[in-house]
């Protein structure tokens, strides 16, 4: 391309030119200017691409640096004492990473390497300062877990660092109560008899978190407190008591007011956890405070399908077993109950129903009975009415399945004839009538009451035989009669020794 002096010295010649030739000449700088314009885009494009490169080349980086992936020193510290490597582990406790640091679950280093069983990991630690007491969620010390795994060389190195041989876990199990292998289990008991550790020691140190436990029911029942609080899992107070098989705390609970129907997040009552963790006493109690054995949690699960040990779980369906029949027998109570109840007549007393000839039999032997005692009652009539006496004791049961009550189911008044008027044979004068209804009987009983009945009057014993007064029948189901007072004539002769005694 020309420069600046070329082109003024092309200019000065263009003037001495046609006009076509100085067109022509425009037209040929004009196209070499285009044809540079494009190559100059063409390198500014270029340019930018690859600035564009390198930024994004940058930012890359810059997030991968970000991106790098780096563990918390609990984490850190915890893999490597699972890989059993002491070098990562002797460098990580040299910068300041404390051996204590623990997952979510609360498990140490030092848990992690009793179970695994690497005694070097472990005297690193507790040389480094480790607490060989440190407590995961459910109470597990190290012991625990080496005496579960029965790793005898760890015990013996936990012991010899002041490993406390009383501590209780959630489940109320101390290390050698877990511990199956016998050589383990030799070392355990024999460290607790060289601490002069005795049963009584055991005792107390089991019953101390219980005991704990009823001061803070105590204290929150003094202060008024609900003792149905949830905690974050939906477990009262009784289900902690139930779980861990506290009896005591159990009865504090329910007597302060703890509801047994309550639920944790997973549906279960106490008598579910005390049936899922094995405590037969508490589940005892619950069940005769009246906690349903067929209750079921969110998965359909009654308390019996969550125990597994099939001697509890036996005790359980006996209980279930007796507590179905008192129901039975409570609903049974109540259902005959209610049947007397609503069966009572208005006099207070049970109305028993009897066949008509059985009524009609009744009634003939209590003709009978009277009339003899009204004839001046002699012995072999008083030997005969106590022989009817005695069949009406032994009357047999109805075909209404009650039995014929032995008072007096129709009391009868004859209104035609005075007392010691009745004929001899009176049984074949005793009227014979139908049956009458009740409604009958009732209207009987209102009329009488309106008549003037001549017994009433004193016209007893007016030598008539016969009379045209109708006769009038009470029972006790249309209420109580007129009373009447009949007395017997005086005779001249005395009543022989054991005859009837005279009414009055």
């Amino acid at each position: 391309m020309a420069n600046h002096l070329e082109l003024l010295n092309e200019l000065q010649q263009l003037d001495k030119v046609p006009s076509l030739e100085r067109l022509r000449a425009a037209q040929k700088r004009r196209t070499q200017q285009l044809k540079r314009w494009a190559v100059y885009e063409k390198e500014m494009q270029n340019k930018k691409r690859k600035a564009e490169k390198r930024r994004n080349a940058n930012h890359a980086t810059a997030m991968e640096a970000k991106r790098h992936v780096s563990f918390a020193a609990s984490v850190a510290l915890l893999e490597a004492s699972a890989r059993n490597d002491p070098e990562e582990v002797r460098y990580l406790l040299k910068n300041n990473v404390s051996p204590d640091l623990c997952n979510e679950d609360g498990l140490t280093a030092l848990h992690q390497c009793c179970i695994d069983n690497y005694e070097e990991m472990v005297k690193i630690m507790l040389n480094r300062g480790a607490s060989v007491n440190a407590k995961d969620n459910e109470l597990w010390t190290p012991l625990h877990a080496a005496a579960t795994c029965g790793h005898a060389g760890l015990v013996k190195v936990l012991i010899q660092h002041g490993a406390d041989l009383l501590t209780v876990n959630s489940d109320g199990n101390m290390p050698y109560d877990l511990c199956e292998d016998d050589p383990t289990l030799d070392i355990i008991e024999t460290a607790m008899a060289n601490r002069g550790i005795t049963q009584e020691m055991i005792n107390e140190t089991r019953a101390s978190v219980e005991r704990r436990m009823m001061g803070d029911i105590q204290e929150l029942l003094t202060e008024g407190e609900d003792v149905n609080h949830h905690d974050s899992q939906g477990a009262t107070l009784l289900h902690i008591a139930a779980a861990n098989g506290y009896v005591q705390a159990a009865e504090l609970l329910l007597e302060g007011g703890a509801r047994m129907d309550l639920r944790d997040t997973d549906g279960w009552q106490p008598l579910h956890a005390a049936a899922c963790w094995g405590q037969m006493h508490v589940a005892e109690l619950l069940v005769s405070h009246g906690a349903s054995l067929n209750a079921k949690t969110f998965l359909e699960e009654t308390p019996i399908d969550l125990c597994e040990d099939e001697e509890f779980r036996a005790i359980l369906l006996d209980l279930k077993h007796k507590h179905d029949i008192i129901m039975k027998s409570q609903l049974k109570h109540k259902t005959s109950l209610c049947r007397r109840t609503s069966s009572a007549g208005s006099r207070g007393k049970v109305v028993r129903r009897a066949s008509l000839s059985d009524r009609h039999n009744l009634r003939v032997k209590e003709y009978e009975t009277e009339a003899i005692v009204w004839r001046g009652g002699r012995e072999g009539g008083r030997e005969e009415q106590e022989k009817e006496t005695d069949q009406e004791n032994s009357h047999p049961i109805n075909t209404t399945g009650t039995t014929v009550s032995m008072d007096k189911r129709f009391s009868y008044l004859t209104c035609s004839a005075s007392a010691d008027q009745l004929p001899e044979d009176s049984s074949s004068s005793l009227p014979r009538e139908r049956s009458q209804t009740l409604s009958e009987l009732k209207k009987q009983r209102s009329a009488a009451k309106l008549l003037n009945h001549p017994l009433l009057n004193g016209h007893l014993g007016n030598g008539s035989t016969e009379s045209t007064e109708p006769q009038i029948y009470y029972t006790p189901a249309s209420g109580d009669p007129p009373i009447l007072r009949l007395k017997q004539p005086l005779d001249d002769e005395e009543p022989k020794e054991g005859s009837c005694c005279c009414v009055s």
